[in-house]
């Protein structure tokens, strides 16, 4: 069978390749997640003050980078926004202690819900 001109053995040569590619880049992504924890250690070693910009960048980076290594294992973004919507609730429901203490989860929610409306 020949589809454009080629064989169906191209055909699985090209889905290998796309497999490898997206292994590839499945590590590309674990790594740079695990490079990116240590960064956010070593800035809450040295301090966070007057590093600000820093800390916001390496937790946006590991946002960026969860939802990137989410897609390529097949998670749609929306499925990781409602799991976490879901952690929100839940957290809100059983008082967990960041929720009692300061108020977090429910901040959090409110910023969610105006960001999306």
């Amino acid at each position: 069978m020949y589809i454009k001109g080629r064989g169906v053995g191209m055909l699985q040569g090209d889905n290998n390749i796309d497999v490898t590619k997206n292994i590839k880049m499945i590590e590309w992504l674990k790594s740079e997640l695990l490079t990116t924890i240590a960064s956010l250690y070593e800035l809450l070693v040295k301090g966070v003050k007057g590093s600000q910009e820093a800390l916001v960048d390496v937790l946006a980076n590991i946002i960026l980078v969860t939802y990137l290594l989410g897609k390529r294992l097949g998670i749609k973004f929306s499925r990781i926004d409602m799991k976490i919507e879901d952690k929100i609730k839940l957290g809100v429901l059983e008082k967990h202690k960041i929720e009692e203490w300061y108020g977090d989860l429910s901040d959090l929610k409110q910023y969610l819900d105006r960001n999306r409306s």
